[in-house]
């Protein structure tokens, strides 16, 4: 049945602590499609009971990351204030986020997956930072391990490459924090992995959903967090394949076979995760947050990454210390000093085809280099690459295909409270007041400085 999910009047207070479920990207009109032709049934229960409100974030295209948004909506300081543009810079500041202001008022904290988000803490319940950033988990040594895993297994996902130990350690963590109630689902995405490669994604927030139950209640932390970014994942690679995309795009079918809806398979996860948070803690108030959304892409636009990026450093003369790869086609190149890295970018920028492309573009942060592989049009075998005059050889070899670009940001985000006192829809309000609404659930003073 129908409804109009921002018009609910409804004044249910929850008591006791609070979950944030962090939704990277979600477009909620979407689900609200999915949820008025009998699909998520959780979903249309939760925005029934409770309506939701839209969120403003910042103006310019460039400063719509979801990397950006959430050290935002974590801070309480716009992308101007903060200054925080790339993902896993949050390590370089500190910047006061939610959970330090939370712990600084008394109460215990814990947070799984925060994307762009730094350990601060005193003591928390349990703190398991994103696959991208790297700062400290506090867990179980089984609950560490199993993080290096995701780590590994997001990082290294475009080249399908996973360590055995990473194999064992996600074994042995999933047999300890996956609940038996959700083995059928596991097993169903296994099966599904070699022709839905989406599946993947789905398996680790999954996971997650399941390492996050667990530990809220082993600890009973006041406030805690769970960020789940398959969502994005697949509305930025697979929305055209959407039930509810009304756009002139289609994926081809060797993408994504005729008839199947990644979106749906997405939504319909995030709706039993709903459920089964909903059903572990009955009277905990929920707040639901997307940080911003995605609309359709315009055009049509290839993403590759490296598969080696130690490697075709070396092959092209790159000189630097490590490299750390990052979401999609980013990658951070860390220098042994400015000097190094100046001559490193050089050589990156020189990099490109006979007709003048350049694969790559270059942020220089002093001794670092933040680098994205541009490329955005199909790779034929005989599409070859150098810099200066010498030739390196087919490109193809040194490269995995990601995605098609589907989805783009839009800046507008949604939120919804089970415990709003007034219902919700009525207004937006900056993503920036995140952390004053969470401190004014808890019954505690905002700490932003």
């Amino acid at each position: 049945m129908a409804f109009d999910m921002k018009n609910s009047n409804s004044r249910r207070r929850p008591t006791g602590p609070l979950l944030m479920l962090e939704l990277n990207e979600v477009n909620v009109e979407d689900v609200i499609k999915y949820a008025n032709s009998g699909h998520l049934p959780n979903f249309s229960r939760f925005f029934a009971e409770n309506g939701y409100s839209t969120t403003s974030s910042e103006a310019e295209y460039d400063h719509l990351e979801p990397w950006i948004q959430w050290v935002t909506a974590h801070t309480g300081r716009d992308f101007a204030e903060h200054g925080v543009f790339r993902l896993g810079d949050i390590i370089n500041l500190d910047i006061p986020q939610i959970w330090e202001q939370l712990e600084a008022q008394g109460l215990t904290v814990g947070a799984i997956s925060p994307m762009n988000a730094k350990y601060r803490l005193d003591n928390p319940a349990f703190f398991v930072p994103d696959p991208w950033t790297r700062t400290d988990v506090v867990a179980p040594g089984v609950l560490r391990r199993l993080y290096e895993a995701i780590a590994e297994a997001v990082n290294e996902n475009a080249n399908s490459t996973f360590g055995a130990k990473a194999a064992l350690n996600l074994a042995v963590g999933g047999l300890a924090y996956a609940r038996p109630a959700n083995y059928a689902r596991y097993l169903r995405l296994v099966a599904q992995a070699k022709l839905r490669p989406w599946a993947k994604a789905l398996f680790l927030d999954l996971l997650l959903s399941d390492v996050f139950i667990r530990c809220m209640r082993a600890k009973r932390p006041d406030f805690a967090s769970l960020f789940l970014n398959a969502g994005a994942h697949i509305q930025h690679h697979y929305m055209y394949s959407s039930g509810v995309y009304e756009g002139a795009f289609r994926n081809p079918d060797w993408y994504v076979p005729k008839g199947v809806d990644p979106l749906l398979d997405v939504y319909s996860l995030y709706d039993g995760i709903l459920g089964d948070v909903r059903a572990a803690f009955p009277n905990i108030r929920i707040m639901l947050a997307t940080g911003l959304h995605q609309e359709p892409h315009t055009e049509l636009t290839y993403y590759w990454r490296l598969k080696d990026h130690a490697d075709f450093l070396r092959r092209i003369g790159a000189h630097f210390e490590t490299v750390e790869p990052r979401m999609s086609r980013d990658f951070l190149v860390v220098c042994r000093d400015a000097e190094q890295a100046k001559a490193t970018q050089a050589t990156l920028e020189a990099v490109g085809t006979p007709d003048g492309t350049a694969l790559f573009e270059v942020d220089n942060r002093g001794a670092d280099l933040f680098v994205m592989l541009t490329w955005s049009d199909d790779i034929p075998g005989d599409v070859v690459f150098g810099a200066g005059g010498r030739s390196f050889g087919p490109l193809r070899p040194h490269v995995a295909f990601v995605a098609i670009k589907n989805g783009r940001h839009n800046g507008i985000g949604y939120f919804s409270d089970s415990g709003a006192p007034t219902g919700q829809g009525t207004e937006q309000f900056p993503l920036k007041d995140m952390p004053q609404l969470v401190s004014r659930a808890l019954g505690v003073a905002a700490t932003l400085p």
